[in-house]
């Protein structure tokens, strides 16, 4: 229970001399400071570059590939195995029951029961000489190890444009948002204004009911621009495993509007035909087509091993019940293959188309490369007049809408014209957004075709993000 309170004691800490208050009251402020911290937790904000070690870390499909390249580079060893010595033993014992009738001189029939251990122990050494069969897979075994790689390549250049693109698309969803709440409020302005005219006599209905059908079709357009703010919010959370309370915007005072460097797209072809980790990965798939072809054709080879041998044997036979031999051996061994039913080549035809399609899917990926260089490449070089322009459209539409919503005011202006010349204002800025982000994309793609650094790109654009 709790102890009653003494009012002495209350009305004496009440009339406390001037000197033991301060301590009263940082006791009160440090509860308060702790309330404050407890309740308004601060808002984490995540940038670009956030987003993108954490999608490193967290992403599953990333994470999966990982683990992929790392069961497939096992081939590299297993097949360097078969070429190196291989050493066995090989240990038996065994326990023997004889069981013996012969006819004596008299023609009577003698049975023997003899009982016996036997026992035989081998120590193999094998060194394989030549065998065409397991050099060609080892060569197949390295292709395969290195398209792995490629492909973990092309995974990592994945998560970069994946980041980027749900991180860009979650920051023009917000704009959006932003954009048709204030398209919201000049609405909600328009519709009081026009029913002010109309109650002082000066207006028209149609104004009314103009201002309110186009702030009826913003609530309609405010609704979809929140679901989409919260399904490409998950879209990232999804990336990151993590949950996102807000995002670092992009601060168009920091953006840096450059053409790619260097500018000529037939340098970003090249570098995409040497480096893009696509071709790399097809690349290596050809080559180990090739040495498939190789494998079939080892077939018609014989293969050539050094075998040396210890053995040891005890009572290895019936007639040699109390006998041991060892036996010491060095030889080669050769196997000749002479005809397999035609097996060997079929094989060696199926492995030249199997190498036939590796070589033109490849060729196919390189003509479809280039085509998305070149679109990328466009996105930047286009992209960077298409932003600029955009930017004075939004200030000659900005100053369109100003005009006539003061003309509207001075009765030169209708109320449609005014709505219309809002709407044109903000579709600019709408298109603009949009512009400034497909700039962004495409810088990322454009540097991930062409097998550049990721981490720098993803730095450098999160330099223009604001804090």
């Amino acid at each position: 229970m709790n102890a009653p309170i003494n009012p002495t004691l209350t009305a004496r800490s009440a009339n406390a001399p001037a000197s033991a208050r301060p301590s009263a009251h940082r006791a009160l402020a440090l509860a308060a400071a702790l309330a404050c911290a407890s309740l308004c937790a601060p808002v984490w904000a995540l940038d670009l570059s956030q987003a993108y070690q954490a999608a490193l870390a967290q992403d599953a499909t990333l994470r999966a590939t990982q683990a992929a390249t790392a069961a497939r580079r096992e081939r590299v060893p297993q097949a360097m195995s078969q070429l190196l010595p291989s050493l066995s033993l090989s240990a038996s014992r065994n326990q023997n029951s004889l069981e013996s009738t012969s006819v004596n001189f008299l023609g009577r029939s003698v049975t023997t029961n003899t009982d016996y251990t036997s026992s035989n122990d081998a120590l193999t050494l094998k060194q394989p000489l030549f065998r065409a069969y397991q050099i060609a897979d080892y060569r197949q075994a390295k292709a395969q190890a290195a398209d792995a790689d490629a492909q973990l390549e092309l995974e990592l250049q994945n998560v970069a444009v994946r980041v980027s693109g749900a991180y860009f698309e979650a920051l023009l969803t917000a704009e959006q948002l932003a954009l048709a709440l204030a398209q919201k409020t000049a609405y909600t302005s328009q519709l009081d204004a026009a029913k002010k005219r109309f109650a002082a006599g000066s207006g028209i209905r149609t104004d009314i009911d103009e201002a309110q059908a186009a702030l009826d079709l913003n609530v309609a357009q405010e609704l979809e621009a929140r679901q989409n703010v919260d399904f490409t919010r998950r879209q990232l959370q999804t990336l990151v495993n993590q949950p996102i309370d807000k995002l670092a915007p992009l601060d168009a005072a920091k953006m840096a509007l450059a053409a790619p460097t260097p500018g000529r797209l037939e340098d970003w072809t090249a570098r995409a035909e040497a480096a893009n980790p696509e071709i790399l990965a097809r690349t290596a798939q050809v080559e180990a087509a090739r040495r498939e072809v190789e494998k079939a054709e080892a077939g018609h080879y014989p293969t050539l091993d050094a075998v040396a041998q210890w053995s040891r044997s005890k009572n290895d036979s019936v007639t040699n019940t109390n006998s041991r031999y060892v036996n010491r051996s060095v030889g080669l061994q050769l196997n000749v293959p002479i005809f397999a039913g035609g097996y060997v080549n079929s094989t060696v035809r199926q492995a030249l188309a199997s190498q036939e399609q590796a070589e033109q899917t490849l060729e196919a990926l390189r003509r479809d490369v280039g085509v998305r260089v070149h679109r990328e490449f466009r996105g930047v070089t286009e992209g960077v007049l298409k932003v600029k322009a955009l930017e004075q459209a939004v200030r000659s539409t900005g100053q369109v809408a100003l005009s006539n919503r003061r003309s509207f005011e001075a009765g030169s202006r209708t109320l449609i014209d005014t709505l219309n010349a809002e709407q044109q204002k903000v579709s600019a800025q709408r298109d603009l957004a949009q512009a400034r982000f497909v700039y962004l994309i495409s810088r990322v793609r454009l540097q991930a075709l062409s097998g550049g650094p990721k981490a720098e790109v993803i730095d450098e654009i999160n330099g223009w993000l604001a804090p």
